[in-house]
């Protein structure tokens, strides 16, 4: 099991990018969550074995149908053990 935090950069608000990472990640059984930043990118925390990890993060290159992906950061972090995988709605 391996954790990356993940940074999405581009047009990825307001696309389904929250939703299509969720649908990706329970297809991979990656788990933990995904939120939109103030300045626009997509965060997500990710845990999973490598070998899924990886094809998740090739989806993160792509992006939802209408995304502009312009770049994907990368780091690994401690593991979380997240029980699942989440889409963090705004705070009101």
């Amino acid at each position: 099991m391996k954790h990356l935090d993940i940074t999405v950069k581009g047009k990825v608000q307001g696309v389904s990018f929250r939703a299509g990472a969720k649908a990706v990640a329970d297809q991979l059984g990656v788990r933990g969550f995904v939120k939109n930043e103030p300045n626009g990118d997509v965060f997500i925390a990710a845990e999973a074995d490598e070998m899924m990890l990886e094809m998740f993060l090739e989806w993160c290159h792509e992006g939802a149908e209408h995304a502009v992906v312009t770049g994907v950061e990368t780091h690994e972090g401690e593991l979380k053990n997240y029980r699942n995988f989440e889409v963090v709605k705004k705070s009101l």
